[in-house]
């Protein structure tokens, strides 16, 4: 069908369908399903190929239930759609319906932008200005986002074989980023999914031992209005438009089916190279902000069924997501839509998991977090996310939000007190070694009550959100004033260290300190029991000039400098990985620190004696070095001797009866030692180290 000319007789719609939701091509034609709980009509308006002009208005003729749906014959992919709602006009009671204001499908496919870019300018609100009791009348058709029919959906791509639970090793990484400046990939592919397909990218995931990348928001998204009239992005992708819709501007490619091809082609490579794709992923607010905030889709399709509303005073929104909104995912529809998404990802791009941004917004019922929450038991029994990584990040900013360890079996958590105890230890902070001992073994504290398996703890020193590595021993202070907010945005406790000088310095004094407490906290990191996460950039020594907060810096702030990276820290960061996956010093399962039949211990920590930890000892607060003997590896084989000295001078260690042999010295620059035992009983610990023994005894 011609959907470009103007027909004397309007096309007619067919009953249609109410299932799927969306724009599905079937039967000769399209189907079109739309949920709306609470409209009267629902018009279905045609575009020209461009989405600039809106050809016909064509009510959905059919409803069943709360979907309103028809099926257009002879109509084809490429078709250009937009929605219009009829409805209640009563903020008070929570609807906002606008029939002049056009609506994009949650359900697309492929977005089609206005012409230009979005213009925030344009008349996007539901409510009048200048009255926000009454509609604003102005139609916003030719400034709005369309939804494009998709006919390219491709067979199902398989995902990897997960490797074993104890090797898994996840780098989180921007994908425009991370290869914007790598050496190797030609100029048309840097920042694109191409980009990190390409072979210099992941030679250098498979140099390290990655088993897992984990890629910042990658559905597409809008850039906030206060971000655009600064003339900045929102950089890091947290605000999604398009839930089922790959970010174009990350591709090389130009059109929507290539756009597609790029993404599905990235995940066929890096499975080809034995890594797994997790996306994060952000299904607890939309674009649409506020009640002072654009109608883009939800909010005039159905805002009392698709957001959560303050009982008392229903024309403002729970904010529990610091973004103006929250998404109601205790309505079966919304849940459908994030399990459609879900289930799409993994179907048509071969992901293979998710890190849920302020996951506990997926789990709020009607009195607050519940690991029994619908989503859960959805996930749970869904045949297509069997078997799928499900990462959560444990808190929100609503009431009770914080949740760390409160997710169900099987999920994977962030755990920000690694995260904080760590950096407290190695750094100066407030910390107790029994505190430190409980993060490097699995954060029993969090998880064993619960039956819960230590890899479930998600350690991390270093995300996105925040000093990268190589800035948290660099700087006492955030740096953000490029963010346009008088530096008052991100975090302000970072339990950071400048070591005596506020950013770069050419002392070497201070940078050989920095240098060697990198390096501790990346052995501490991935030696501990857990999954560990690397932040992309942190075994290069990747700086962001001390802003913390880099959210809206698409640019050499955030960028990776390939050409600056201290080659000698990755040759570090690859060698203790190595040591990981070889020896295992601490098991996937719980330590019970009991004898065996020959009165050796699984696990038993040791003060600088060479004597059992006892409480008064667990709970000083000034002593920063500590052992463990380890009797069981997680490989099998020798006992294992983990030494810790977070003190700045160096301390004698009384060593238990073996042959030990050193395997890992933090305090060199590539990690490596040729010490071995001879007949003195105790062991030289550097300052600001992690030492790793093997008991070569037979």
């Amino acid at each position: 069908m011609d959907m470009a000319r103007r027909d004397t007789v309007p096309p007619a719609l067919h009953p249609g369908r109410a299932w799927p939701l969306g724009a599905t091509v079937a039967d000769g034609g399209v189907n079109f399903a739309v949920f709306s709980q609470h409209a009267t009509r629902i018009e279905l308006c045609l575009f020209d190929a461009d989405g600039r002009t809106e050809l016909q208005r064509l009510p959905l003729p059919t409803r069943s239930g709360d979907v309103f749906h028809g099926h257009l014959p002879h109509a084809a992919p490429g078709l250009v759609y937009g929605l219009r709602a009829h409805g209640p006009w009563r903020p008070d009671r929570g609807h906002r319906f606008n029939p002049h204001k056009l609506l994009l499908d949650p359900w697309a496919r492929e977005i089609v932008s206005p012409p230009g870019g979005f213009d925030w300018a344009a008349p996007h609100t539901g409510a009048d200005p200048e009255h926000p009791q009454h509609p604003d009348t102005r139609d916003n058709g030719a400034h709005a986002f369309k939804a494009r029919v998709v006919g390219d959906e491709a067979p199902p791509l398989p995902r990897l074989p997960h490797s074993a639970g104890a090797d898994t090793l996840i780098y989180e990484v921007h994908l425009r980023g991370f290869t914007k400046q790598m050496p190797g990939v030609s100029e048309p592919l840097r920042g694109t999914y191409a980009g990190l397909a390409h072979d210099a990218a992941i030679a250098h995931l498979q140099r390290l031992g990655v088993t897992a990348v984990c890629l910042l928001p990658v559905q597409q998204h809008l850039d906030e209005a206060h971000l655009a009239a600064r003339g900045l992005v929102n950089y890091w992708g947290y605000n999604t438009l398009g839930f089922f819709c790959p970010e174009p501007r990350y591709a090389a490619a130009t059109t929507g089916a290539g756009v597609r091809e790029e993404f599905r082609e990235m995940v066929r490579r890096l499975h080809a190279a034995g890594i797994e794709v997790l996306l994060d992923v952000v299904y607890n607010h939309t674009p649409e902000g506020d009640e002072r905030g654009p109608t883009l889709a939800w909010r005039g399709l159905d805002n009392a069924s698709c957001y959560r509303l303050v009982d008392h005073a229903k024309p403002h929104y729970e904010n529990w997501t610091g973004c103006g909104n929250t998404l109601d995912i205790r309505h079966p529809r919304m849940l459908q839509m994030v399990m459609d998404s879900l289930r799409h990802w993994v179907q048509h791009y071969g992901i293979d998991g998710f890190r849920f941004d302020l996951a506990p917004v997926l789990g709020r019922g009607d009195h607050g977090f519940d690991r029994a929450n619908p989503f859960f038991k959805a996930v749970l029994q869904d045949p297509v996310l069997q078997g799928v990584r499900l990462i959560a990040e444990p808190w929100d900013v609503g009431p009770s939000g914080y949740q760390l360890g409160q997710f169900p079996r099987g999920w994977h958590e962030w755990n920000d007190r690694y995260r904080d105890t760590a950096r407290a230890f190695w750094l100066g902070g407030d910390c107790t070694r029994g505190e430190f001992a409980l993060r490097l073994a699995g954060s029993s504290d969090l998880y064993q009550a619960r039956n819960r398996s230590p890899l479930e703890s998600v350690n991390y020193i270093v995300s996105h959100d925040g000093f990268t590595l190589a800035d948290l021993v660099s700087y006492d202070l955030r740096h953000n004033q490029a963010n346009g907010e008088n530096n008052r945005d991100g975090h302000g406790h970072n339990l950071s260290w400048n070591c005596g000088w506020e950013g770069p310095t050419t002392d070497p004094t201070v940078r050989a300190r920095r240098a060697r407490l990198q390096r501790a906290l990346l052995a501490s990191l991935l030696l501990s029991q857990g999954t560990p996460m690397l932040a992309a950039g942190d075994e290069l020594g990747h700086t962001q000039q001390g802003n913390n907060n880099p959210y809206c810096q698409d640019n050499a702030t955030t960028w990776i400098d390939w050409a600056a990276a201290d080659a000698s820290l990755l040759d570090f960061t690859a060698h203790v990985i190595a040591l990981r996956k070889r020896l295992l010093p601490l098991a996937p399962r719980w330590y019970t620190g009991l004898p065996d039949a020959k009165g050796r211990a699984d696990l038993a920590w040791l003060r600088r004696t060479g004597e059992p930890m006892a409480p008064e000892h667990w709970n000083n607060r000034m002593s920063r070095i500590l052992g463990a003997w380890i009797g069981a590896p997680g490989r099998g084989g020798a006992p294992l001797l983990l030494l810790i000295n977070g003190r700045d001078m160096d301390a004698s260690f009384r060593l238990p009866p073996g042959q030990w042999l050193c395997e890992l010295d933090s305090t060199q620059p590539d990690g490596r030692s040729t010490w071995t035992r001879d007949e003195r009983p105790e062991y030289l610990l550097p300052a600001r180290s992690v030492v790793l023994l093997r008991d070569a005894a037979p």
